[in-house]
């Protein structure tokens, strides 16, 4: 089988921290171009991975014959950029958050069918070990009725990772559309969905910019989800947790608790009513931090579901529908309301 031909769009921190790195290690591939506004970066990949460099993607899609592409773009490009590229004839997997509406999302997913391409959005929280061994357990019924959960993500900001650092367009509203929240409670809402195997119906959010100076989008979340079979349970996303990252996620049951990434040795932690403590060491969880990164899972889904013509895990419903908790959570934030979710249910 030939080396599918891939595209990175967008050379910033995430794409050289994980897309780049992950195509690299993958033998079925080949980066055969690079587009980045920033010619000098651009440049410096391109030499890196024996690439083409691009600093448009217009002129990329024209020029290259490239069988799919990371979208890896600040948040209001991710839309146009992938339904272009789509248009183009190319496999996409887009970071998230797939969109900034939801009407944009549903643009994405017709052109991807019209098309015939596979569209994957890049929620790589599906993939941890600990989250597919927790989602097994609940399916099981080891946990009998699921009653609550809380979950968290949060780190220091983007600042700390970005290749723009401080002036980087996570903080400028015009380009990332939302804060923390689209950052990391996204990733949040599609592992609540994909643990519980549930949609949300319901969601109350508090969100505000409370840390950071002169940025104009929130940098700390607070959201309360109500599913379809009644959990309940609350959401926070922040850039303001201080000196560590929290990525834990607790769900409580009928019969036991389920604690993952809450421990510093044991990545999930099974505590039930009849005394059993069952501890799990099943690898350490992607993160920025150093020595955090080996491999998401992600890319090398992608790929696999491109040359065995299969669904991707991240479908782009299953991306809007992740997105849509968000949104929810938004409009909550602005009217002060919960916001109804009734048009995601199953």
């Amino acid at each position: 089988m030939s080396k599918l031909k891939i595209a990175v769009l967008g050379c910033g921190s995430i794409a050289q921290n994980r897309h780049l790195l992950e195509y690299d290690a993958n033998e079925n591939v080949e980066i055969t171009a690079v587009c980045d506004i920033v010619e000098a970066r651009v440049k410096e990949v391109a030499e890196e991975y024996g690439a083409t460099a691009y600093t448009s993607y217009e002129d990329l899609l024209a020029k290259e014959n490239v069988d799919a592409v990371s979208v890896c773009l600040p948040n209001y490009l991710h839309a146009p950029v992938s339904i272009a590229a789509l248009k183009a004839g190319c496999h996409v997997l887009c970071e998230k958050p797939m969109a900034t509406s939801r009407e944009e999302a549903e643009e994405m997913i017709q052109t991807a069918e019209q098309n015939n391409k596979k569209l994957m959005i890049a929620h790589n929280q599906r993939f941890v070990p600990s989250h597919v061994k927790a989602k097994e357990l609940i399916a099981s019924g080891a946990l009998g009725k699921v009653y609550s959960f809380r979950t968290t993500f949060g780190h220091g900001g983007p600042e700390g990772w970005s290749a723009e650092g401080k002036d980087s367009w996570f903080f400028k509203k015009d380009q990332a559309f939302i804060g923390a929240m689209g950052d990391l409670g996204v990733h949040k809402a599609d592992l609540l969905r994909y643990i519980l195997g549930q949609e949300f119906i319901d969601v109350a959010g508090f969100i505000e910019n409370n840390a950071k100076e002169n940025i104009t989008v929130d940098d700390n979340a607070v959201c309360i989800l109500r599913s379809e079979e009644g959990v309940v349970g609350t959401m926070t996303a922040s850039w303001a947790y201080q000196p560590g990252e929290d990525n834990s996620t607790v769900i409580y049951g009928e019969k036991g608790t389920l604690r993952l990434e809450d421990d510093p040795v044991y990545s999930l932690v099974a505590q039930y009513t009849n005394g059993d403590i069952v501890n799990y060491q099943l690898g350490k969880i992607q993160s920025n931090d150093e020595g955090g990164q080996s491999n998401s899972h992600v890319v090398d889904h992608f790929v696999e579901s491109i040359q065995n013509d299969t669904e991707p895990l991240i479908t782009g419903e299953e991306g809007m529908k992740s997105l849509d908790v968000i949104l929810g959570a938004l409009r909550s934030g602005e009217t002060r309301q919960i916001s109804s979710l009734e048009r995601v249910k199953k």
